[in-house]
């Protein structure tokens, strides 16, 4: 384990990922470990925005959606995040925010089961994710009740009235990394579906819905995809569900004939009938880059690469920042580690707001969490170490004790 910075940087030499750094704009002297909530710009985005904007809008104009295959395009990038997360073609759509998608497939998946009335989650899962499930059983109002569980509570708490079981991969507080594979297992083996949120795993480490046989999946497009702010989310339908795949934003794209303007809805009989308004295509263009910057990598070497920072990362706080209040969240056990880092302390955001002063750019979740994104396709050896270098100095001085950094700002 490195002991210097020099070390940091000899293993940044030797690493096969180094040059994937490049196709990202990350400003001189800046440490961004932010990437599991928003990721930078690749370059090439820049360019493909103004070829959309001036070529294909400016000059065609409407004729994009056939000349520029605008129309194509959820199915077409839905196919790049398929290689992504282990489906398989046809299975994925890009289409509206992952709330959104959400509430789609936990209806589809409601319907399934009409007759089970459980939506089961980890009491600590994503709030919208909570929200979303909450606001599905208010609307209908039809006996379905979100429970919620201690994550080790989980396979026990599946029975014969759970319809589907919703859960992120990765848990956004601590890091902590599900077993895909024997969560659905489990879910099945009481008949109950499988939903998974994949978007603080997808990018960051290799994912294979189709080896899991897993049920539906939902993502979002701008944290390690690295597709912008408010990019486009994503949905996952196993080929075997889609015959059946009834969601309740039955919009026009969905419909099997969607330029035949049918007074009645006719869902199309493939991943199409996720869809529901027309698709925003610049966000879409900037996102079909980001993915291809992953694909570009080998997703074993990123996950390779993610738990040797993420190791680095913790066994750099053990050394340096022993007795400094902090305590970690994130599991030590690789397997069960995801690509972030979360600390605990009780001044957490006065501590990220000192930080960030000083270009070191992670972010703070409630009550009292640090966390620190580690993206593997851009993210250094050396990064780590002037992250830790600089936590250390903000908690053996008390630098974050000054009014401006207890301000809380509207995004935490």
């Amino acid at each position: 384990m490195p002991t210097t910075r020099a070390d940091a940087e000899a293993l940044d030499a030797a690493d096969p990922l180094a040059h994937h750094r490049a196709a990202f704009y990350l400003p001189d002297g800046l440490v961004y470990l932010d990437g599991n909530s928003l990721g930078p710009v690749p370059i090439a985005a820049v360019s493909r925005l103004g070829q959309v904007i001036a070529h294909e809008w400016g000059e065609q104009l409407i004729r994009g959606w056939n000349d520029a295959g605008w129309i194509a395009m959820p199915r077409r990038i839905g196919d790049k995040i398929a290689r992504l997360i282990g489906a398989q073609p046809g299975e994925v759509i890009v289409t509206d925010s992952t709330s959104v998608n959400l509430f789609k497939v936990l209806s589809a998946s409601i319907k399934l089961h009409p007759h089970r009335r459980v939506i089961l989650s980890e009491r600590d899962n994503f709030p919208t994710d909570l929200y979303i499930a909450q606001g599905r059983t208010h609307l209908l109002d039809d006996g379905h009740a979100l429970r919620l569980v201690d994550a080790d509570e989980l396979p026990a708490a599946i029975d014969g009235d759970t319809a589907v079981v919703m859960l992120t991969q990765v848990n956004y507080r601590t890091g902590r990394l599900y077993d895909m594979d024997s969560l659905t297992q489990a879910a099945h083996a009481h008949g109950a579906l499988m939903l998974w949120d994949l978007a603080h795993s997808a990018g960051a480490l290799p994912v294979n819905l189709t080896a899991a046989q897993a049920d539906f999946a939902v993502g979002c497009g701008y944290k390690y995809l690295n597709g912008g702010p408010g990019a486009p989310a994503y949905l996952y339908v196993a080929t075997r569900h889609q015959p059946h795949f009834s969601q309740p934003l039955s919009g026009w794209l969905g419909h099997a004939s969607p330029f035949a303007f049918e007074t009645e809805y006719r869902p199309a009989e493939s991943i199409d009938r996720a869809l529901s308004g027309t698709p925003p295509i610049l966000s879409m263009s900037a996102l079909e880059v980001g993915i291809e910057s992953l694909l570009a990598a080998d997703l074993q070497a990123l996950r390779a690469k993610s738990l040797a920072l993420t190791e680095l990362f913790i066994h750099l706080v053990d050394e340096r920042c022993a007795d400094l209040g902090l305590r970690l969240l994130t599991p030590r056990d690789p397997a069960q580690r995801g690509s972030q880092v979360s600390l605990a302390h009780p001044e957490g955001y006065a501590v990220m707001q000192a930080l960030i002063a000083r270009d070191v750019i992670g972010d703070f979740r409630a009550p009292d969490i640090l966390r620190f994104g580690l993206a593997p396709l851009y993210n250094r050896y050396v990064d780590v170490w002037d992250a830790v270098e600089a936590l250390r100095d903000i908690l053996a001085t008390r630098a974050w004790d000054r009014p401006q950094w207890q301000r809380r700002a509207a995004v935490t």
